[in-house]
């Protein structure tokens, strides 16, 4: 069956997480939590790549409790209620890990339910989201919950990722990959901060350049696949007011090139209203 290059990639320890030193690092606070073996209610908020679903597997591993996994695109308040079922029973003998991704799609009422499940300790909650918990999710849960920011990869953290998936690769299909550091370093610029799409593209290079011998990734190749993955933007959310402000900034601090290069990611994703304002 086959497996996506980034699941097979996915760390198996802490210190193999890209990024988010900032929480995770030796002194980090959300890695002291972890490594105590007490889990509190947790909201991981950031952009999509940058790990949040790896460390949820990682704290069910550590704290030895059943990881059950729900998206709250799909989930309803019945999956929540079979999960509480499993509790006290051979299925869940030290208890349950919840991770609830994209939590904003809940509405009020299933947050309030969710909330009745988690607030005397019987379900611990990890959930996930990219847009701003203080604006999406229900108080009740905030307050019982400690909100951790999951920052955007830089290229550097991507480019290490890469190199270890170049690697694996390697072994794997007995051939060598040849692939330029200008050529690895442009998906790992391309990716825009999200690991998982790095690892996307790279698999992508590594399909349509594998012959009987060898894996030569042209930058031709390399330049295709991450022009097709280069615009990331949500008109909605965080993502769009980043935007907006760093192509303001850029222009009052007379920087044309990054003026030119916000105004570009603004047309790309077809918002030109909002470019044509400021």
């Amino acid at each position: 069956m086959y497996q996506p290059l980034a699941d097979a990639l996915r760390p198996q320890e802490l210190s193999d997480v890209c990024g988010q030193q900032h929480i995770l690092g030796e002194n980090g606070l959300l890695r002291r939590i972890i490594e105590s073996g007490s889990v509190p209610n947790m909201i991981f908020y950031g952009p999509s790549g940058t790990g949040k679903t790896t460390v949820a597997n990682l704290i069910a591993k550590k704290t030895q409790r059943k990881l059950c996994k729900l998206n709250a695109t799909t989930a309803s308040s019945a999956d929540i209620k079979e999960i509480y079922a499993q509790l006290d029973t051979f299925l869940a003998p030290n208890g349950v890990l919840l991770y609830l991704d994209e939590i904003q799609y809940f509405n009020k009422k299933q947050q309030q339910i969710l909330l009745s499940y988690i607030e005397n300790g019987d379900i611990t909650l990890i959930a996930s989201t990219t847009e701003n918990p203080y604006f999406y999710v229900y108080n009740a849960i905030l307050s019982r919950s400690t909100v951790f920011e999951f920052k955007q990869l830089t290229p550097d953290d991507i480019s290490a990722v890469l190199d270890r998936a170049i690697g694996i690769l390697s072994e794997e299909k007995g051939k060598k990959i040849k692939i330029s550091a200008d050529a690895e370093k442009k998906i790992s610029r391309a990716a825009a901060g999200d690991v998982r799409r790095s690892l996307n593209m790279l698999e992508l290079c590594v399909l349509t350049s594998e012959n009987e011998t060898e894996i030569d990734i042209t930058d031709d190749t390399v330049e295709e696949i991450a022009a097709a993955n280069a615009v990331r933007y949500d008109r909605e959310g965080d993502e769009h007011y980043d935007i907006i402000s760093a192509y303001q900034k850029s222009m009052r601090g007379s920087d044309p090139d990054a003026a030119v290069y916000y105004l570009g990611r603004l047309l790309a994703a077809g918002d030109l209203p909002s470019a044509c304002r400021r």
